[in-house]
């Protein structure tokens, strides 16, 4: 079922989604993410991403990269979703097909579980303007698998 999200009353969301409220990622902050409505039983998520300069390559559009990152925090929202809690959802594979080239402003991006298998999923995600306006589409492929804390000792 879809829910519109409402910061107010975080307790009545699983703890996944509780999860994201408590403490953003970093790359998630710096894209200014806001959780608008989620469908945690199918996998599905609307968030908002307020984009400025900060995004922008030397011409003053979005740049690519943060396009890309952009899609994969959206489709990582959506993969979590399915996790167990204890599991992550590291992405494998993703695509991202450019359509427009993007401003400054509010954008909205959704991210669907298309394909469940039992530890191989593949997503789809979208990205507009909030006037509605495709700019990008992206697929990727994850994998459910368990957390592991890395060792402290290990240096690379």
């Amino acid at each position: 079922m879809r829910r519109v999200i409402d910061k107010t009353k975080p307790d009545e969301f699983p703890p996944n989604v509780q999860a994201i409220f408590k403490r953003a990622a970093p790359c998630s902050a710096w894209l200014n993410q806001e959780l608008l409505e989620v469908d945690v039983e199918e996998g599905w998520v609307k968030i908002g991403y307020d984009l400025g300069e900060p995004h922008f390559n030397r011409f003053g559009a979005l740049h690519g990269g943060a396009i890309a990152c952009l899609m994969d925090d959206v489709l990582a929202v959506a993969a979590g979703f399915i996790a167990k809690w204890g599991e992550i959802a590291p992405t494998l594979e993703m695509k991202v097909s450019y359509l427009s080239q993007g401003a400054a402003g509010r954008h909205v991006a959704e991210a669907r579980v298309i394909k469940r298998g039992r530890t191989i999923n593949f997503l789809e995600a979208t990205l507009a303007t909030a006037a509605g306006k495709v700019i990008a589409t992206s697929t990727a492929t994850i994998m459910i698998s368990p957390l592991k804390r890395p060792d402290s000792g290990n240096k690379l």
